[in-house]
């Protein structure tokens, strides 16, 4: 690894010397190696049940609130009304992840967003119907969700020896994308049958689960002389000159930040699916563009024991964002859904592989005593980019026509994200 970009290992971290080489089919399998060390375990295996749970939160409020407005225009402002909290609280996490004990961290923000998920039930059973209320505790929530993300994600390099960090990425963000898949799947059947308030009891329930697992972890104290700081902005403002200093980490930012703001094209699918795809019915086209994606991604996490293998992380990032544009480009040029289909999961595998190594890097690259800030701007730019995708995409959709706005935001991308890794050779240079 690059020394001038990298950390030290910390005491928590398991070790994995003894390990033999994994060979034939396993060489491509998912590397389930993270697995054997029980506190990975245990977080991992609480993200099963809450990728599911937390979908069905996701499902349910936008539902309600236009159950009570019929205005889709007030479920964009409940939209705007989580993004907020989300980016200041997950700034402000960021840096409080690196001055406390982020496992006390995760059991006070997990509690939080149960907590917050069974007044959800309580408004809901009570017939409340007031789109105020479920503003406020939607905003509630991803204030929660963003103090708690960047010490979860932190946390894993303290949980798994360095050359695992990508497989346990790859675990973690396989069961995120399968839950984006299954849950609203399994929202839909719900709703008719049991109602939408017993959604957010089941999401509730599941997240106990989550505060469980954290609760079995071992303490995950700052080190160093990390807890004399106090989490402020001048402790924020230091993660982000700490990013300026360190090219291979700005660069991992800017790479995702291409891919999504030029190349997300979800908020074309449903006018593709009516005016494009309408001869397969509105419904399924629109339903198979949506799980297009996610399902691309899991296929690509359940192949993914070649990531383990992999050494010139910064080379993996450039490649999977070129091949994210090259798909995205080619599902804008077709007209077939199915070939359609092939291309959104061609991109979904991408975006997959962006993620692991990304997630890679800024774990490895960054001291402990900044990981924390590290994950709070990674939460932001993973939740700001395919917003501003939508706006943007939206605007030259109706500018442009859908299709040409896809492929033109596909091959941007590629074109975009060579130069930067033409112009700046810290990405291309990084290795392990």
């Amino acid at each position: 690894m690059d020394t001038s970009e990298s950390s030290t290992t910390e005491p928590e971290a398991a070790t994995d010397a003894t390990a033999e080489p994994r060979r034939g089919w396993r060489r491509w399998a998912m590397d389930t190696r993270p697995l054997t060390v029980p506190a990975y375990r245990r977080l991992w295996s609480s993200t099963i049940v809450t990728a599911v749970g937390s979908q069905l939160t996701a499902v349910a409020v936008p539902k309600q609130i236009y159950d009570i407005t019929h205005s889709s225009a007030w479920v964009g402002y409940a939209s705007l009304a989580g993004l907020v909290p989300m980016v200041a609280f997950a700034l402000w996490g960021g840096a409080v992840a690196d001055t406390v004990d982020r496992r006390k961290l995760l059991l006070v923000t997990n509690t939080g967003i149960a907590v917050t998920s069974l007044l959800f039930w309580v408004q809901a059973l009570t017939g409340l119907d007031s789109v105020a209320v479920l503003m406020v505790l939607l905003a509630c929530q991803q204030a929660f969700f963003g103090l708690n993300s960047p010490a979860r994600n932190a946390s894993i390099a303290r949980l798994v020896p360095a050359e695992q960090l990508p497989a346990a990425n790859a675990l973690g963000s396989t069961v995120m994308q399968t839950g984006l898949v299954a849950g609203p799947l399994l929202a839909g059947v719900l709703i008719p049958v049991i109602g939408l308030p017993e959604l957010y009891l089941i999401d509730a329930l599941a997240l106990c689960v989550t505060v469980w697992a954290v609760f079995r972890l071992p303490a995950l104290p700052p080190l160093g002389e990390a807890a004399a700081r106090r989490a402020g902005v001048r402790e924020i403002a230091a993660g982000f000159q700490y990013i300026s200093r360190h090219k291979v980490l700005l660069l991992s930012f800017l790479a995702d930040i291409v891919a999504m703001v030029l190349g997300m094209p979800r908020a074309l699918f449903p006018q593709l699916a009516a005016q494009t795809y309408h001869s397969y019915g509105e419904g399924l086209a629109l339903g198979v563009l949506f799980a297009g994606i996610p399902v691309g991604a899991v296929l690509g996490g359940l192949f993914s024991g070649v990531f383990s293998r992999a050494r010139r992380h910064g080379w993996m990032v450039i490649g999977a964002v070129v091949g994210w544009g090259a798909a995205v480009a080619g599902f804008g040029l077709s007209r077939d859904l199915w070939v359609a289909l092939a291309f959104l999961a061609a991109a979904g595998v991408a975006d997959m592989v962006s993620m692991v190594f990304r997630g890679a890097i800024l774990l490895s690259a960054a001291t402990d005593e900044m990981r924390g800030r590290m994950q709070g701007v990674f939460t932001v730019v993973v939740a700001g980019g395919p917003r501003l995708a939508d706006v943007l995409h939206g605007t030259a959709g109706s500018a442009f026509g859908p299709r040409t706005a896809v492929a033109g935001g596909g091959a941007l991308v590629a074109v975009a994200m060579l130069a930067l890794a033409a112009a700046v050779p810290a990405l291309r240079r990084y290795r392990v």
